[in-house]
């Protein structure tokens, strides 16, 4: 018998996880780290379990806001709270069923790409927001396509990590396959309950390579904070 695909695992984890029907976690498979978890709990997680970098994002956005891929929507939540007016998509329909059963108030089922007259103060992308370009070759098209966004003096927030530590042996040498166009394009799978996703492209990406798009894309690339392991918070804007 075959891979039993969903196009929605993702969702349909969350939703269970919110029905109060959680009774394990999903299961990443990667080109870069092979099989790994990724634990229901913690994206339900509250502001004060959230890492240093994500609180800090969420203290430094301002006007209206547009969640990118806002999962469960804890990021959104934490903002409504602050009076903040904040709109969370995702592509996942069971997520957008996840965060409106927590209560958020403003969700949609959409694509980034698919929007086009809409203005915002800050775009939000965390949890390595800059893997929704899929590949680096995609990252200033994506980057072009966010700043038409943005009001004049708006501001994209986004996080991710240099994972070049992952081709680190215990000599310090770096090993990275000749194959690789750039050591941060990654291939996922997700697997719930013994159903997979389909493989999809997610990248990260080392801050000096995000800034030489930013500018690509005629947007500033500042360097908010870094984290303790490789990752860091970035705020983009117009120039």
């Amino acid at each position: 018998m075959g891979k039993i695909i969903d196009s929605d695992i993702f969702g349909k984890a969350l939703l269970d996880y919110q029905s109060g029907n959680y009774t394990e976690d999903i299961i990443t498979h990667s080109t870069i780290s092979g099989k790994d978890e990724m634990e229901l709990p913690w994206l339900f997680r509250t502001f004060d379990e959230m890492p240093l970098l994500e609180q800090t994002a969420l203290k430094i956005c301002k006007g209206i806001v547009l969640d990118v891929g806002c999962g469960a929507g804890s990021h959104s939540l934490y903002l409504q709270k602050k009076n903040i007016k904040v709109k969370a998509i995702d592509i996942s329909e069971g997520a957008i069923e996840a965060c409106f059963k927590r209560g958020v108030k403003n969700v949609k089922v959409q694509n980034i790409w698919d929007i086009k007259n809409d203005k915002y103060d800050t775009i939000l992308a965390l949890m390595n927001g800059v893997g929704i370009s899929g590949d680096l070759a995609n990252l200033t098209p994506f980057l072009n396509h966010l700043k038409t966004l943005l009001t004049i003096n708006g501001q994209i927030i986004m996080d991710s990590s240099d994972v070049i530590y992952m081709y680190q042996d215990e000599f310090g040498e770096f090993h990275i396959p000749k194959w690789k166009n750039y050591y941060g394009e990654v291939t996922f799978e997700f697997q719930y309950k013994n159903e997979f996703s389909e493989k999809f492209k997610w990248l990260f990406v080392a801050f000096d390579i995000l800034q030489k798009h930013a500018k690509e894309a005629g947007l500033e690339c500042e360097l908010i904070k870094e984290g303790y392991h490789y990752d860091y918070l970035a705020r983009l804007s117009k120039k």
